[in-house]
């Protein structure tokens, strides 16, 4: 898998202040990254630094495994950084068509574009009578139009009601769909964890864990049992391979596992020694729960 960018020691400073320190990651191609942290973690600063908007204070980063100059590989990249910024008194389509002009770039996918976000019903519209989630549409459509081979959205869903927060997430994973990079910052755990194949986590400019929000979630998982022999139950589960921990809570019994178990494997093992279970149920707790514990 090709790698779009490779950040390497990426640092900034604000006089005293060290907002990102040291950061190294790398974006490859195909992947839905989650770049999550608290505010102030320095996510946004990040995003500016790789897109020249922001000063790095040392360090460096590398487009498309270096074959490209930052002013070129950005020509390939689309971003949604800010707040929305169209002309008001225009409508959605002549807004970019506007774009188009300034990007230099055939106003050819403009309808296409607007499909995709939901706005080809109102696209000759004024862009002053938009709700918030409808103008984060919008933007979203301007980042795509010279069909960018990364997509870097931070925050996209800030301030937006649950209506819009659900129309950008769906949003995002059809995108996504399609095959093309994303990297979405964001504070919201639930957020990343729906729409995100990788997860970046800072805290306070530091990188705390980087890797699939599959690795994330798979260290505690575990069943909840329920039977009425109980006792019998907790000893068998101690001496099967893989389960490091048992215990009871609301007459279930959980067992904690650190390797991939298979529900039926563990039930046809109780079963060939006389415990037959009324409910087994795997469990996994949420990429919050797991943040929680990586950022105390």
């Amino acid at each position: 898998m090709s790698s779009i960018l490779k950040v390497n020691n990426l640092t900034k400073k604000f006089g005293n202040l060290t907002a990102v320190n040291r950061l190294s990651f790398e974006i490859k191609k195909g992947n839905v990254y989650g770049l999550l942290g608290p505010n102030g973690s320095g996510k946004s600063t990040t995003l500016g630094m790789i897109l020249n908007v922001v000063n790095k204070t040392d360090g460096n980063f590398q487009w498309f495994d270096g074959e490209l100059s930052t002013s070129t590989a950005l020509k390939k990249i689309g971003a949604l950084i800010e707040r929305p910024n169209f002309y008001p008194y225009m409508s959605a389509y002549q807004n970019l068509e506007l774009v188009c002009k300034i990007k230099e770039i055939p106003p050819d996918s403009i309808q296409q574009k607007l499909e995709w976000v939901g706005l080809a019903d109102r696209q000759h519209d004024k862009f002053r009578t938009y709700s918030l989630g409808m103008k984060q549409r919008l933007a979203i459509a301007s980042a795509l139009l010279n069909e960018p081979e990364l997509l870097i959205l931070d925050e996209p869903t800030n301030g937006l009601d649950p209506k819009g927060i659900h129309e950008i997430r769906n949003i995002i994973s059809k995108i996504a769909q399609t095959g093309k990079t994303i990297i979405l910052a964001s504070h919201l755990l639930d957020e990343v964890e729906k729409v995100c194949s990788h997860v970046i986590i800072l805290q306070e400019g530091n990188k705390i864990f980087e890797g699939k929000v599959s690795e994330i979630t798979i260290t505690q998982s575990w069943f909840e049992i329920l039977s009425d022999q109980s006792e019998k139950l907790q000893l068998l589960l101690k001496k099967y391979p893989g389960i490091n921990k048992v215990e009871t809570e609301n007459n279930y019994v959980k067992a904690y596992f650190d390797v991939e178990i298979k529900g039926s494997e563990l039930n046809k093992y109780l079963a060939g020694n006389g415990i037959y279970i009324d409910a087994l149920v795997k469990k996994q707790p949420t990429l919050e729960e797991e943040f929680l514990k990586i950022t105390n």
